[in-house]
């Protein structure tokens, strides 16, 4: 069974900067897409970056492109997400995800069948 574990959430002000680290146990795959997901109170799930494993190719949408990077340490099993200037409409729960194969990660969504993890909070202040 895979688990993720996200860690390195917290409380900052705005023009801050965080890194939250999935990482991930249990059963791999040849191919697979990690990625790291958000949801503010009230709005839908966001994708905001992904990467596959163990190619390395990341996906990040153009409205957090400049301020959101994603990382893979194969060898830790491990993603981080650095998070330049960050603002206050990024105050949401952040999720690591993985999911079966490749396919998903150029359209930052999950299947049914994806692993996600207990999420972490971050808040930022204006």
């Amino acid at each position: 069974q895979v688990q993720l574990v996200e860690s390195g959430g917290g409380s900052v002000q705005a023009g801050g900067s965080l890194r939250l680290s999935c990482e991930a146990s249990g059963m791999f795959f040849r191919n697979a897409c990690m990625g790291w997901f958000r949801q503010a109170q009230g709005k839908e799930r966001e994708g905001l970056a992904t990467i596959t494993v163990p190619g390395g190719r990341t996906y990040v949408p153009d409205s957090v492109k400049d301020r959101f990077t994603i990382f893979r340490d194969n060898a830790k099993n491990t993603v981080d997400l650095q998070m330049l200037s960050l603002k206050p409409e990024d105050t949401a729960i952040y999720y690591c995800a993985l999911d079966y194969g490749t396919a998903n990660c150029a359209t930052l969504r999950m299947s049914d069948r994806a692993y996600w993890g207990q999420g972490t909070q971050v808040t930022v202040s204006s």
